[in-house]
């Protein structure tokens, strides 16, 4: 990568900053921004027909998110995307980066390996854990990937990214303790 791309793709990207509760996309917005997270904590949830919220997936330092309903589909989002923390993000809009990777090759390669491949690798790795591991092996498994969210967030939403009701995390935590 020479300094040249790197000055244009610093150039096309924008920074915020923002506070615990925010919401940053919301259910049925078409914002195609790509975000990657600096410093802070996102989750992505819905709300569901018993007007429950449901903890989709959590996002912290170095991960990207977006609206990929809106991203891949143009269709509005499914999920709102809210800061469980103080928050900064630097952003682009997909097209801006889309026109910029046409322009130029290392652009082209961060677009495929990034966006469309982070986004989508997230969310087979999501399916892949709910088909072939049990509920034990997918906390052992979210402890090993995101070791630094487990402390950072309330039961319930690990639960929810797991699949399991916070009485069955608790039991699942005892058992691997016992274990240990």
């Amino acid at each position: 990568m020479n300094i040249k791309f790197l000055y244009k793709l610093l150039r096309n990207l924008g920074s915020k900053t923002f506070e615990k509760g925010e919401i940053i996309i919301d259910e049925a917005d078409k914002i195609n921004n790509v975000f990657y997270i600096r410093k802070g904590l996102v989750r992505s949830y819905l709300i569901n027909e018993k007007g429950e919220e449901i903890t989709f997936q959590l996002f912290a330092e170095r991960q990207i998110f977006g609206n990929v309903h809106t991203i891949l589909f143009n269709e509005p989002s499914k999920f709102t995307f809210e800061t469980l923390e103080n928050t900064k993000v630097y952003f682009t809009d997909l097209k801006t980066f889309q026109d910029l990777s046409t322009s130029n090759s290392d652009f082209l390669k961060i677009d495929n390996a990034i966006f469309g491949r982070q986004i989508l690798k997230q969310a087979f790795q999501r399916i892949d854990s709910f088909v072939f591991l049990s509920p034990e092996k997918r906390y052992q498994q979210y402890l090993k990937d995101y070791p630094n969210i487990i402390s950072r967030v309330p039961d319930k939403y690990i639960a929810n990214v797991l699949g399991v009701t916070p009485v069955s995390l608790s039991r699942i935590r005892k058992r691997i303790s016992k274990k240990n």
